[in-house]
């Protein structure tokens, strides 16, 4: 049974509550919206005025962990200061999960992790909106909501673990580790499923959206971010990460801006698209989806 995939070409704070409404997710009690603040010098991180609507509207908190690559976001007091001047705390309470340490759950079938390391705050939400940036980076080829599941909800040395593909929980040493980029790749999809497994197993519901806009080859964690390739696609949602990340996917090699070929070689480089048939492999979402427009 194919998932489905909700689109919408439209990317304004009103179609952006329509589609969330159309999941029909029920997202219920403290709601943690995790989003990427954006490096310090980024550009395409999400924007408030986008945002925030659908934020206030659910009465979530904006959740995040802090990096394991040196920059703004390593401590937690830079962390907060750089959520301020993205303008995140405009409209929302926003947590740093890591701040008071983090904690282990399972990683099941890994080849690569045996566990995961993710914020002590998570634990203390109810339902979780997986709100991701869709664009290319520098390491994963692209990121959505596999890498806003994985790297984005990982402690600081849990962002190391997976970077190791679970070698050390350094954030110094994780840099030096030698591994395969497919090893990274899986790793990645490993660390979303531990995810959403604990949620599923917490009885939390968990719901994605990503907005596919200001489309650069760099992540939002690149402080010299470049500048979009290619023009928006819209935003697409479903209750399957997989599905969500595949109709990404899908939309840049459908796509006729001649931009979409430095995209496609970003993702391809860096074997991006090997993580959407692992995750499924891993029992996370399927690849194949009906897309429903509204």
């Amino acid at each position: 049974m194919p998932s489905k995939v909700y689109y919408t070409k439209q990317i304004t704070p009103e179609s952006l509550i329509k589609i969330y409404e159309a999941l029909g997710a029920n997202l219920k009690g403290r709601i943690g919206v995790k989003v990427s603040t954006g490096e310090a010098g980024a550009k395409g991180y999400l924007k408030a005025e986008l945002i925030g609507p659908l934020v206030k509207k659910i009465n979530g908190t904006i959740i995040e962990c802090n990096t394991a690559y040196p920059g703004k976001r390593t401590t937690t007091k830079e962390h907060y200061q750089v959520a301020f001047n993205h303008g995140f705390t405009k409209f929302a309470e926003v947590d740093i999960m890591d701040e008071d340490g983090d904690f282990k759950i399972p990683v099941k079938n890994g080849k690569h992790l045996e566990f995961d390391l993710i914020g002590n705050h998570f634990a203390e939400y109810d339902s979780i909106l997986n709100l991701a940036h869709g664009k290319g980076h520098a390491m994963g080829g692209f990121g959505a909501n596999l890498k806003n599941q994985s790297i984005g909800i990982a402690s600081r040395k849990g962002k190391a673990y997976i970077h190791s593909c679970g070698k050390t929980t350094s954030p110094k040493l994780c840099w030096l580790s030698k591994h395969e980029q497919i090893d990274f790749i899986e790793s990645m999809a490993e660390a979303a499923t531990a995810v959403a497994d604990y949620l599923k197993e917490q009885g939390k519901p968990i719901a994605y959206i990503t907005v596919m806009n200001a489309l650069s080859v760099d992540c939002d964690c690149d402080k010299n971010q470049g500048d979009p390739v290619m023009s928006d696609l819209g935003i697409v949602a479903s209750l399957d990460p997989v599905a969500n990340d595949q109709a990404f996917i899908d939309m840049i090699w459908a796509s006729t801006d001649p931009g979409a070929t430095e995209l496609k070689e970003r993702i391809d480089s860096r074997e991006g698209r090997a993580i959407l048939p692992y995750a499924e492999s891993l029992g996370l979402g399927s690849t194949k989806y009906e897309l429903i427009e509204i």
